[in-house]
């Protein structure tokens, strides 16, 4: 990086110059920050909600037993929608893919909205996957394009700070309405505010470079993704099913699982290679270990001690401003190692996880999980940043896009697994097999121990000791154009 002048000028990243003291609100930047964290906010919004509304949704539709379907349903299909994001974006450009995302993501919600039986339900969580899995593809890329690797950890920061108020507002509002009103306007009542999300940030995206060649559709790619949901699917179901056959199934699935990642993935990820797969690896260990207690913790206080929807999600809330608050800290401290950073926020979520079986074992209460939850949301705020400008330093500009797609593919299958798993367990004890508390505390033991895991794993996280910052390519990719068709060529939606 070469100083100029007494300007504050600096060459960033792609030899571009740029002015020292550039912020993400700057004059430059505004445009662009403003529509990001619009949309980012609407979208936290309805997530937020709809976890806290989520066991209000499910006893109506009679579905307790398939509680983890809305959740899986829309994770494995945003990584479908991730890999079909990325394609899109290559080749017409982040304007055409926010677009195709946010029109998705906004018939989604009509579904869930109008739904009447569990599995129209889960078909409009399936065509919100879809959608989130779109938008999400095209952050990564803007963040890639548009900021210097200097703003990047401000500009994380900002994404998880875009949180905090739906994090204030979203699981009390999802209570009332699902104590007061219907659950079905959690949906319905944030359709409006996407279209206006969406008509912020198109003027923003409207700046960005569209491709001037367009790469063949990435079919091979789609295949190997449709074929991930598929086993995430298998795996789950095997799960709930608990017979021969099951056994079968869940074969089957881990097979399509491993066959449809390998080529979805950089080669070494599994084995912890260190550096990029690394990385990659560990988002989804973050991911995971925080979203399957996540997911838990409303139907944990709702069904074990009898919270309203309204006290199931207060602890939603305080971990959501555990993470904000953690994002704004590292954000202040850009020079400080990411991988002790993600070291660190593993810890905190080991422990506030484990903390959390206070709160769901029957007599002790659940007002424990109001303080572990925040620990453990305090950690996510310091990993989850971490991760992306350790992704963006290691990844080669003309890779980012197929690079940010594995991120964000190993995100999400992650937390479906886990999530999955939660699900097997919620079902496990509705058909009398366990007690639900014991399955909760099942849940939370395996949760605990991927923590840390990836508390083990983050060390590896660091550039390879040759310095190189190239990924090793995945296995069974046939090219590695600048286009990104050697890979995913995707991205994700704000954790």
């Amino acid at each position: 990086m070469s100083r100029v002048g007494k300007q504050g000028v600096h060459r960033g990243v792609g030899g571009r110059v740029a002015d020292q003291t550039a912020g993400v609100f700057d004059r430059r930047h505004r445009l662009t920050t403003a529509g990001l964290l619009m949309l980012i906010t609407f979208v936290a919004f309805e997530a937020m909600a709809v976890a806290t509304a989520m066991p209000s949704a499910v006893r109506e539709l009679d579905g307790l037993s398939w509680y983890g379907w809305p959740f899986t349903g829309l994770l494995v299909a945003q990584v479908i929608g991730m890999v079909v994001g990325g394609d899109v974006g290559d080749r017409r450009g982040v304007r055409t893919a926010l677009l195709w995302g946010v029109g998705l993501f906004a018939l989604g919600l009509l579904a869930c909205g109008v739904s009447v039986t569990m599995v129209a339900f889960v078909a409009g969580r399936v065509l919100q996957g879809l959608g989130a899995g779109l938008i999400s593809v095209s952050l990564f890329v803007v963040a890639g394009q548009a900021y210097s690797a200097a703003l990047r950890p401000a500009l994380f920061g900002a994404f998880s700070a875009a949180w905090v108020l739906p994090a204030l507002l979203g699981p009390l509002v999802a209570g009332l309405l699902a104590t007061h009103a219907t659950w079905r306007l959690v949906f319905l009542g944030i359709l409006p505010l996407i279209a206006v999300g969406l008509l912020l940030v198109l003027p923003a995206t409207s700046r960005l470079p569209v491709p001037t060649e367009r790469p063949r559709p990435a079919r091979a790619r789609r295949a190997w993704a449709v074929l991930t949901g598929l086993g995430v699917g298998c795996l789950q179901y095997a799960g709930q099913r608990l017979d021969l056959i099951a056994v079968g199934i869940a074969v089957f699935g881990l097979a399509a699982l491993v066959a449809g990642l390998r080529p979805l993935l950089p080669a070494g990820t599994a084995r912890l290679r260190r550096g990029l797969p690394t990385v990659i690896a560990v988002r989804g260990l973050l991911s995971g270990s925080f979203f399957g207690v996540d997911a838990l913790l409303p139907l944990a206080l709702s069904e074990v001690h009898g919270y309203s929807a309204v006290q199931a999600g207060i602890p939603l809330t305080v971990g959501a401003l555990g993470w904000s608050a953690a994002s704004q800290l590292q954000a202040r401290r850009p020079d400080t190692s990411r991988v002790r950073l993600l070291q660190i926020g593993f810890v905190c979520i080991a422990v506030g996880v484990a903390g959390t079986a206070l709160a769901v074992a029957p007599g002790l209460g659940g007002f424990s999980a109001y303080v572990t939850w925040s620990i453990a949301g305090f950690g996510m705020g310091l990993g989850m940043p971490s991760v992306g400008v350790l992704l963006l330093d290691l990844s080669p500009e003309h890779r980012r896009g197929a690079d940010s797609a594995a991120l964000q593919i190993a995100d999400v299958v992650g937390a479906a697994l886990c999530i999955g798993l939660a699900g097997v367990l919620v079902a496990a004890a509705t058909g009398g097999a366990l007690p639900l508390s014991t399955a909760l505390l099942v849940a939370i033991a395996v949760f605990t121990t991927i923590a840390v895991a990836g508390a083990l794993a983050a060390g590896r996280a660091a550039p390879p000791a040759d310095g190189g910052t190239r990924p090793a390519p995945g296995v069974g990719v046939q090219s590695s154009s600048p286009s990104g068709t050697g890979g995913p060529a995707t991205t994700l939606a704000p954790s």
